[in-house]
């Protein structure tokens, strides 16, 4: 599965569980970058990010059976980062992300906004 197909699963998972201000992120011209996309999404509680996590997770698993290399931030529920290498999805808090601004920190990344 190719890293864009991948993102696209991802954002599914997302929009499954109603997430908020939903930005793909292409790194793929970025130099220095780690990754090929962002997937980066927004909620409105702790319960909320919980269960787009879950949400993401199931949808990659269902169509791909793979799970995140890595899973940080479920313990506080603030900011969830899920790395699948080529792909890392972020669910924040809105308060979170706006603090972080983790859109503004890749400025020359290809944004795609996700209505």
């Amino acid at each position: 599965m190719t890293a864009e197909e991948l993102s696209k699963i991802i954002v599914k998972g997302m929009e499954d569980k109603k997430a908020s201000d939903i930005v793909l992120m292409d790194l793929r011209d970025v130099s220095n970058s780690f990754t090929d996309f962002f997937v980066i999404c927004s909620g409105n509680s702790d319960t909320q990010l919980e269960a787009i996590s879950e949400s993401i997770e199931e949808q990659v698993f269902k169509s791909n059976k793979e799970k995140p290399w890595r899973n940080e931030g479920k313990n506080n529920l603030q900011w969830i980062l899920m790395d699948y290498v080529n792909v890392v999805a972020h669910v924040f808090l809105k308060e979170k992300r706006e603090f972080y601004g983790i859109e503004e920190l890749w400025g020359d990344a290809k944004v795609t906004r996700i209505d």
